[in-house]
């Protein structure tokens, strides 16, 4: 239990250092994480608005990602950022555009094909078809944190499979313990998260941590 607590807490420092030093990307979080609050509540009572509610989470979370994170050289963690989008656990930027451009292309395909090959009943309203993108696009939430754990278990081990999917989807609880004054940094105008040059979680080692992320 100690290994994976160790793993866990790295994944999440690495993840918060090198990914989230725009205090714009860390409100966009907070946003997003409350959001998906409301996607979870959501998930058994009304599981294709769920889907819906979850992937505005998505945008707003992915939006500060690229849009306001820094992409050029890391001189807190003194990286490039090639170093770490080739090193990343989870979805890097060129995996998040692959899954974004597939979440795009699903009301597209429904509206080409409305039962989709016999999955759904033929939309009567505009509503049923509204609620038909809503359950494909959280099977594609929930088939794209799938794949990337069978990836990861292929490429490296279960342990990192299953402890960056206990990661994704406690985020949102972690994310809100972790940026809840971004906002008022944000207003103060600080832009990047001057803390992170001096965060320290605990890790042993942290010239291994990059490998971990």
């Amino acid at each position: 239990m100690s290994r994976l607590s160790d793993m866990l807490r790295t994944q999440r420092f690495d993840d918060y250092r090198f990914y989230h030093q725009s205090t714009v990307n860390q409100t966009l979080h907070l946003v997003s994480a409350l959001i998906f609050l409301g996607c979870y509540a959501l998930l058994f009572a009304d599981p294709a608005l769920a889907g819906i509610v979850g992937w505005l989470a998505m945008l707003t979370r992915q939006t500060g990602h690229f849009f306001f994170e820094p992409n050029g050289y890391d001189a807190v963690n003194d990286v490039s950022n090639d170093y770490k989008e080739a090193v990343k656990v989870g979805y890097n930027q060129t995996r998040k555009i692959v899954l974004l451009l597939v979440w795009g292309s699903a009301p597209i395909a429904l509206y080409a094909f409305p039962a989709l090959f016999g999955l759904f009943d033929p939309p009567a309203t505009r509503l049923d078809f509204v609620r038909h993108v809503g359950a494909l696009w959280l099977a594609i939430g929930i088939g794209g944190g799938l794949i990337r754990m069978i990836q990861l278990f292929v490429t490296r081990d279960v342990t990192t499979s299953l402890v960056w999917g206990f990661k994704v989807l406690t985020d949102p609880f972690h994310n809100i313990a972790l940026y809840w004054n971004s906002p008022l940094k944000l207003m103060r105008g600080e832009l990047i998260d001057t803390s992170i040059a001096d965060a320290d979680w605990g890790a042993d080692n942290a010239e291994e941590a990059p490998h971990l992320t």
